[in-house]
């Protein structure tokens, strides 16, 4: 198994969170990862991105130019990466904050109005913890305990602690697509 993915939105959506989260997950479950952050001039509200790779075995360049797997978080990550997809991909999206201009044949999409169910929860903060509800949900590319068990609490400590039970009711609204 080998799956590459671009998780893309705005600066201070936890776009770089989402990535660690998901490679995290991977690494408790003995896989092999690698993340690439990549951040726009501004950071909060300027681009960014990571690259996560999620393999059974070595990898040997972090580089991704066609993911397997796009998370679009806001229109201008998916104006942007839409057409780097694999053919055979998927391009799961934030359906709050955009929609694909021009519908590929040749990939799978899949709308999660990500922001509006995590207001529903509370705070739109945990948004990427819908979206990532979704894509395990969708690929089951990690266990949804691994995730929710061991990465959140291991990820989420100090002051971020009291956040850990949020993002629990938003990954598995996600995963259930609740909303």
């Amino acid at each position: 198994m080998e799956k590459k993915l671009i998780i893309a939105g705005f600066g201070g959506q936890g776009i770089i969170m989402a990535g660690t989260m998901l490679a995290h997950s991977g690494m408790l479950e003995k896989k092999k990862v690698t993340l690439v952050p990549s951040y726009g001039p501004e950071i909060r509200g300027g681009t960014a991105n990571c690259t996560v790779i999620l393999k059974d075995s070595e990898i040997y360049s972090q580089i991704i130019t066609h993911p397997d797997i796009l998370i679009a978080m806001n229109q201008p990550s998916m104006d942007k990466f839409e057409c780097q997809v694999v053919m055979g991909g998927m391009i799961i999206y934030n359906a709050s904050l955009c929609s694909p201009a021009k519908r590929r044949k040749d990939v799978q999409y899949h709308g999660i109005h990500a922001t509006e169910m995590a207001g529903k929860l509370g705070d739109i903060r945990v948004a990427n913890s819908v979206i990532l509800g979704a894509l395990i949900g969708q690929t089951h590319l990690v266990k949804s305990r691994t995730f929710i068990d061991k990465t959140l609490p291991e990820i989420l400590t100090g002051k971020k602690a009291s956040l850990i039970e949020l993002n629990r009711k938003a990954f598995l609204a996600g995963m259930n697509g609740e909303g």
